[in-house]
């Protein structure tokens, strides 16, 4: 008999049915062994969040019917590594609860497993857009009907009369999102140029969870650009976020043409780029234009954005090199000076 040391065991030595969802910076699949070498500290988690390793575990035990989902955040340290205490405290909460074997677990039923998530403190709420993608990939990969919202969503993009977008609901573009064809992808790109700006924001904050093929990332670049000529900067922003899932050849063109006019670079266009566009950070260039540029902006938190890029393992230790190279005379240089009470850094 096997015993059972960390999540990972749980769910391979029960036998059950699950999928891993990263649920940090944007919501697509993680792989087990992700998290399994995560757990045994010999990997950085790879896309942590507010200093915490987000996932979403979606799983049957037994004879379930409907699978539960748990949202999950496990505290990490500067390098990434998993801080394991909060992680060993629930499974001690879960194997009093339940038994301390996988026989044991897998007589147990779906309710008192779901009432361990009570009063947890790994346990967290996403925002409803996270909900509705993780809700619409999940039932999509274990080939589950949409919900009811997708169909008068596929209407009102293809073209079709007789829906009202403020009747549009955000689980239904979150469903579309995951299920895009060539042939649904060729009418969204269509209708970007005409979409009313509160539709295509909440489009956006779903499209930024999915890889984009080059044509609806410059169909939102080109809509973000018209948004950003008319002041409306929420649209813009959510374009910048969802083109951040784009190819480097798309995305960082934009970033690099946005970075090279200090205009263009508010705090929400610095937070877009950081938050969905990080791996187009990892660039020789682009990186110090950009931290040089969150230095200059008076209403972003250098100190905070240098942080969390940081924690990003690919990114850590550019990040480091970055800032301990940076021109005395520089925005950069000046910030860290400032936070280290010093003349340099």
């Amino acid at each position: 008999m096997q015993a059972i040391h960390r999540l990972h065991d749980f769910f391979t030595l029960t036998g059950a049915e699950v999928r891993l969802y990263h649920m940090g910076r944007r919501v697509h699949p993680c792989a087990l062994e992700t998290l399994a070498d995560f757990e045994s500290g010999q990997v950085p988690w790879p896309e942590p969040w507010q200093g915490r390793a987000r996932l979403a575990l979606v799983f049957r035990l037994g004879d379930m019917s409907d699978p539960l989902i748990w949202f999950l955040a496990l505290p990490v340290d500067e390098q990434g590594l998993l801080d394991a205490a909060q992680r060993d405290a629930f499974l001690e909460r879960l194997l009093s609860t339940l038994g301390r074997s996988a026989e044991a677990l897998e007589q147990s039923d779906g309710g008192e497993i779901d009432n361990l998530m009570k009063d947890n403190p790994l346990a967290f709420t996403p925002s409803l857009t996270f909900q509705a993608m993780l809700h619409a990939r999940a039932s999509a990969d274990l080939e589950r009907p949409a919900s009811e919202h997708l169909e008068p969503v596929e209407a009102f993009l293809s073209g079709q009369g007789g829906h009202d977008w403020q009747a549009l609901g955000l689980q239904g573009l979150a469903d579309h999102v995951a299920r895009l064809t060539p042939e649904t992808e060729a009418s969204l790109v269509a209708a970007i140029p005409q979409l009313h700006s509160e539709v295509l924001t909440s489009l956006c904050y779903c499209l930024e969870h999915v890889a984009l093929s080059a044509e609806l990332a410059e169909a939102l670049r080109q809509r973000g650009e018209q948004a950003a000529s008319q002041g409306d900067i929420e649209t813009f922003c959510a374009c910048v976020r969802a083109v951040g899932n784009a190819p480097d050849s798309l995305a960082g063109d934009w970033f690099d043409a946005l970075l090279a006019d200090s205009d263009a670079c508010g705090p929400d266009t610095l937070a877009a780029i950081a938050a969905r566009g990080w791996q187009h950070l990892e660039h020789a260039e682009r990186l110090p234009l950009f931290l040089e540029r969150v230095a200059e902006c008076d209403g972003a938190d250098f100190l905070a954005v240098a942080r969390d890029l940081a924690q990003i393992p690919r990114l850590r230790l550019p990040v480091l090199m970055t800032l301990r190279q940076a021109p005395k005379d520089s925005a950069t240089a000046r910030r860290l000076a400032a936070v280290k009470g010093t003349g340099g850094h």
